[in-house]
């Protein structure tokens, strides 16, 4: 897949979804659905994502803010989609300033050779959010662009929780970035998973850590994530493990295994980390780069009187973690 941020460096002609696509969830996935290559056709136009760096939400506030998909990440997903290209708009005052039908025609049709179109039914663009899905339809229609709204992407409320009562089972409630963040703060990782369409994932590099694991007969991966990354409840996970080519990004090896995500409130820990004990594996993993699926939640991190504790408790994690990747 081609990544650039400049618009004279993007493969033309295109077929273009717009949008935020943080999560790169099922709402998502339908938008861009309509741009992916069609083997049927007469000509080739490149399946597009176009989506904005930084994003407006941290250019307008100033502040910085985590992501489900930091870029590496959006790049993984996106390519395991089918896309052939993202193109990351430099989100700045002269862009932000735009009107929908500057946007349009300068950056759609004149820099992107937009060929089709795909945006959400909520997608808002140009200065001051004034154009929305169907401004966007009316302006492309001009240059004889046919643009496709997408419908919103809805959950029962019964699928959005374990805790959903009977009666709401018949509510329809959106799929979004700020539901499946919410969902994950609740440490609810299959109903976020449902939502997403696929594993929520980590995605990083093994960095030394005080391998106090191998003291206690489990060894873990320390894995270095990115700043922007957001993490789920804190707690133990049952994972399926990806080795990642760094050329590529491009999964190679795989295993099962638990992972820890806290501060490690047994051995006093003093700052966040994400552990990784790989089962019936022995090697070195530092350095390397690994895509972790979390599958299920297990239980929260909590502080055991002794290390002893800790192995036993750990011992029992392994056991239930086995059970649940081997169903």
């Amino acid at each position: 897949m081609w990544v650039t941020s400049s618009t004279e460096l993007a493969l033309t002609p295109t077929c273009v979804a717009l949008g935020k696509f943080d999560g790169v969830h099922r709402g998502h996935q339908r938008v861009i659905q309509p741009i992916l290559p069609d083997v049927t056709a007469s000509s080739h136009a490149y399946s597009t994502v176009v989506t904005f760096n930084p994003h407006p939400q941290e250019f307008f506030t100033g502040l910085a803010r985590t992501w489900l998909t930091p870029l590496d990440e959006k790049i993984f997903q996106l390519r395991s989609l089918g896309v052939e290209q993202l193109v990351l708009l430099p989100f700045d005052k002269e862009l932000s300033a735009l009107t929908p039908e500057q946007f349009v025609e300068k950056i759609l049709i004149q820099q992107l050779q937009a060929k089709r179109i795909s945006v959400g039914q909520d997608f808002c663009f140009g200065s001051n959010r004034s154009g929305t899905a169907k401004d966007l339809q009316i302006i492309a229609a001009k240059f004889d662009i046919p643009v496709t709204i997408v419908p919103l992407e809805t959950c029962a409320s019964s699928e959005k929780t374990d805790n959903s009562d009977a009666s709401d089972s018949n509510r329809q409630t959106r799929i979004s970035t700020s539901l499946i963040r919410q969902v994950l703060q609740n440490g609810d990782i299959r109903q976020a998973n449902k939502l997403l369409g696929r594993p929520y994932t980590l995605i990083g590099h093994v960095i030394r850590g005080q391998q106090l694991g191998r003291t206690i007969g489990f060894p873990t991966a320390n894995l270095q994530l990115p700043k922007d990354k957001f993490l789920p409840s804190f707690g133990v996970y049952a994972v399926h493990v990806f080795t990642l080519s760094e050329t590529l990004n491009t999964p190679e090896d795989s295993y099962l295994g638990v992972m820890n995500i806290g501060n490690r409130p047994t051995v006093n820990g003093t700052y966040q980390s994400v552990e990784i004990h790989l089962f019936d594996w022995s090697g070195d993993l530092y350095g390397k780069k690994l895509a972790v699926q979390l599958e299920q939640f297990l239980r929260p991190e909590k502080k055991f009187s002794s290390l002893e504790a800790l192995k036993q408790q750990i011992q029992q994690d392994c056991i239930a973690a086995r059970a649940f990747l081997a169903g």
